[in-house]
């Protein structure tokens, strides 16, 4: 029983020592949590006094942002209305002006109006005077107003007329005055830069030998070397009593070169025979054509020219076996070039076209084929042929005023030409009238069917005609002697006398092998 009594008050003890322990424990938490909630309670009446001060200063800053915002808006406001009220004063002040001048014009309207019918009535009146005087002028003077006023009006034209002629003759004689001196001083300079040569001209070669025993070696048995050598050459060869030289004679620089080459190869190599002569002066004449076409070559090299047709190269080395009035014509030629390229560029043109038309301008004057066209028109043609630009062409055809002038280019040569031909000792008028009657004479020969070959030799006192003994019989030859004899009397005009010598020569010729 005790031991139950001593449970149940320990039981009891447990209870109570719980309950106390309760007690106290709820008490101290009871007192924590309102340490806390005062102490959350003071901090966020701290937090809230802060916050409430924040936002009154973002207010008081929103404010003063406002009112600054307000401020301004309202400044420029009152600055809009000032020039709204400004413009309305100036505008107010303008009608005002306006209304006043109105006022001013309708015054000035109203006097106009009243001048104006003042001045009809002053202008019919004297309208009606005019007419009187108009009316006793014509009965005066016998005509009518229209009349006079046609007068006057053709005397008027007069007088100017006359005054615009004097005033225009002054100012183109000023014109050609200073056109001239300008024109000359270019000339001047073109020629100063230029080496220019007087001209000489030969119709003869003199061919030096030995001895005279080589004399007769070249005319050989009975004259058949010699008249061998002037059947294949067309050159006179005059063996006369000159020691040691024998005289070839041809108006023809070509022909003169080759028989003169010839005989030096034949002299040096020492067999002198017609079918040797014949041979020597084939191979001369190509050594001849292969040298005129190096001589074209090296002038448009020392030119420089390029591009030049092989052709148009071989005429230009031609050139330098042909004259024109006593002036060589590849000399000439070079010498137009450089004028052309110094007038050219004196005048802002382009000199090197002008310095190949100033090479080519004379080309229808040697032409493969005799022509009866004007060289100049010849060689434009040429010119043409062989790829050469038409401001060339035309410079070349125009150069003697045969076409007419299309650039600027064609002047130059022609003034050019005419600056080294008329220039002292540059040509001589007889030699080239000498010339070309030789020419002449050959040409006419040559017209005859069967005639393979004509030379003019002795100076032009004598005519060799070569025919070829297929076509032409003995007789023919006689006849054709007669014909060519009456032609030169009739159609040419030559000093003293002119010998037409036929020559019909029949050649069979057999081979050995």
């Amino acid at each position: 029983m005790d031991s139950i009594y001593m449970v149940v008050a320990a039981l009891v003890g447990v209870i109570i020592g719980a309950g106390a322990a309760w007690f106290l424990l709820t008490s101290v938490l009871n007192k924590k949590r309102e340490s806390i909630l005062a102490e959350a309670t003071k901090e966020g009446e701290t937090i809230k006094e802060k916050k409430i001060l924040q936002a009154k200063e973002r207010f008081l800053e929103m404010k003063s942002e406002h009112e600054k915002a307000v401020n301004e808006r309202n400044k420029k406001v009152q600055q809009s209305e000032d020039r709204l009220k400004n413009k309305e004063r100036e505008l107010s002040q303008q009608i005002e002006q306006y209304k006043r001048k109105e006022k001013d014009l309708e015054g000035t309207k109203e006097n106009l109006q009243k001048l104006t019918e003042l001045n009809q009535k002053k202008q019919s009146d004297l309208e009606k005077a005019n007419q009187k005087s108009i009316s006793l002028l014509e009965d005066l003077a016998k005509m009518s107003a229209d009349q006079a006023k046609a007068q006057l009006m053709e005397q008027l034209k007069e007088e100017a007329r006359q005054s615009a002629a004097s005033q225009i003759q002054g100012i183109v004689d000023e014109a050609k005055l200073k056109a001239n001196q300008e024109a000359k001083k270019i000339v001047i300079q073109t020629i100063q830069r230029t080496a220019v040569e007087h001209a000489v001209e030969n119709s003869v070669s003199v061919f030096n030998i030995e001895n005279d025993e080589m004399k007769g070696r070249i005319i050989g048995r009975e004259g058949r070397n010699i008249r061998a050598l002037e059947a294949a050459t067309g050159v006179e060869i005059i063996v006369d009593d000159t020691p040691e030289a024998i005289v070839l004679s041809c108006f023809d620089p070509v022909r003169r070169e080759i028989a003169r080459l010839s005989l030096h190869q034949l002299v040096t190599d020492g067999r002198i025979h017609p079918a040797r002569i014949e041979e020597i002066v084939a191979k001369v004449r190509k050594n001849i054509e292969e040298e005129i076409v190096e001589v074209g070559k090296r002038t448009c090299i020392e030119l420089g020219i390029h591009g030049l047709h092989s052709e148009l190269i071989r005429m230009v080395g031609r050139m330098k076996y042909r004259s024109s009035y006593g002036q060589n014509l590849l000399q000439h030629s070079r010498e137009v070039a450089n004028l052309c390229s110094t007038m050219a560029s004196e005048l802002g043109l382009n000199p090197k076209a002008a310095k190949r038309a100033g090479l080519l301008h004379d080309i229808g004057k040697v032409p493969d084929d005799e022509s009866e066209l004007p060289h100049a028109i010849l060689g434009m043609k040429l010119a043409e042929k062989y790829g050469e630009k038409p401001d060339i062409c035309n410079a070349i055809g125009a150069h003697h005023d045969e076409v007419e002038m299309k650039t600027l280019l064609s002047p130059i040569i022609q003034v050019c030409d005419a600056i080294s031909g008329a220039r002292p000792g540059a040509r001589r008028e007889v030699v080239e009238a000498y010339i070309q009657r030789l020419r002449d004479l050959e040409n006419i020969a040559l017209e005859y069917p069967g005639v393979s070959k004509s030379f003019a030799i002795q100076a032009g006192r004598e005519l060799r005609v070569m025919v070829e003994a297929e076509k032409v019989s003995d007789d023919q030859a006689d006849a054709l002697a007669i014909s060519l004899a009456s032609r030169i009397e009739t159609e040419m005009t030559y000093p003293g006398q002119v010998r037409v010598t036929v020559i019909r020569e029949k050649r069979a010729v057999g081979i050995a092998r």
